[in-house]
């Protein structure tokens, strides 16, 4: 009995530490002159991230990305959160649709050190 009682509560204190660990900060990209700066974001694997994306340009993109499933128009002079994840480590290219030869960045998703 004392062993199932200090398993559940073992039991109880993992899942309220993984429950009470807060979200990253959303990560911000900004678009202008039809380039994204930073042009190359790092964030961590395994956890759900959202990117702001800011446009100062006076066009309309898309941002785009093949290799995380997501579209998004961006109009100008406004901004978009884009919500993604969790990854698996590894690198994801991005680009804005209407001007692929500038606009174009990576995510890089990096496993936490043990």
């Amino acid at each position: 009995m004392r062993f199932l009682t200090a398993l559940l509560i073992g039991a109880a204190a993992f899942a309220q530490s993984v429950v009470a660990a807060p979200p990253p900060p959303p990560m911000t990209l900004v678009l202008k002159d039809h380039r994204f700066t930073p042009a190359t974001l790092t964030v961590p694997a395994g956890q759900k991230l959202q990117i702001v994306v800011i446009n100062q340009d006076k066009a309309t993109e898309e941002f785009d990305s093949h290799d995380l499933k997501v579209e998004k128009l961006i109009t100008p002079n406004s901004r978009a959160t884009i919500k993604i994840g969790p990854l698996k480590p590894g690198a994801y290219s991005f680009m804005g649709e209407f001007h692929p030869q500038t606009a174009q960045g990576k995510i890089i998703a990096v496993a936490a050190k043990p």
